[in-house]
């Protein structure tokens, strides 16, 4: 990887600082135009920096996902695998509720154009595949559930509760319903 010049490294902080401030204000979806209008650049250089938005969306995001990530690494080795899976997807479900943009930026990278290793949704698959093999050995996860199902059902559950006063609490209800599932247990 070449070295940057100063400047181009000092636009890239500055860049990423605005495009933090406006994705949380506007969305995944605020302005590339506004974002380097406010950081006192041309477009250009938000696309030399950032060759596509989600390649924005995912520099954003990257401390908070691989915090998750070593969040789920910690988690592994317990001796509970279900607690491990649960507090982990319960971590995962409250920071997709509550960053604005992270929920959208995961079901844009859902497509067959995501598959590239440094997306938000590829670091999470990786970090949660292996407590979730663990809790299906275990035969805490119903067999066929993936972590791919999992993150899915976390971002709908997220979108679902964007505009909920407490977005974090609902989401937190609502994963710990599909958990315990929606009807009671027959005997």
């Amino acid at each position: 990887m070449p070295v940057q010049r100063a400047d181009a490294r000092r636009n890239y902080v500055r860049l990423l600082a605005v495009a933090e401030e406006a994705i949380a204000e506007h969305g995944a979806d605020a302005s590339l135009e506004q974002i380097a209008r406010t950081a006192g650049v041309g477009s250009g250089t938000v696309r030399r920096h950032f060759p596509s938005r989600q390649a924005l969306l995912e520099a954003v995001f990257r401390e908070r996902i691989e915090t998750l990530c070593a969040h789920a690494r910690d988690l592994t080795g317990g001796t509970d695998s279900r607690a491990a899976l649960l507090e982990w997807l319960s971590a995962v479900t409250a920071d997709v509720a509550t960053i604005r943009g992270l929920a959208i930026a995961l079901t844009r990278e859902a497509g067959p154009d995501a598959a590239h290793e440094h997306c938000c949704t590829a670091q999470l698959t990786e970090a949660g595949e292996p407590l979730v093999r663990r809790a299906a050995r275990d035969g805490a996860l119903a067999p066929g559930v993936t972590i791919a199902d999992l993150l899915t059902l976390i971002t709908g559950i997220a979108l679902a509760t964007e505009h909920h006063p407490d977005p974090a609490a609902e989401a937190g209800r609502l994963l710990g319903l599909a958990v315990a599932g929606v009807s009671p247990h027959q005997k």
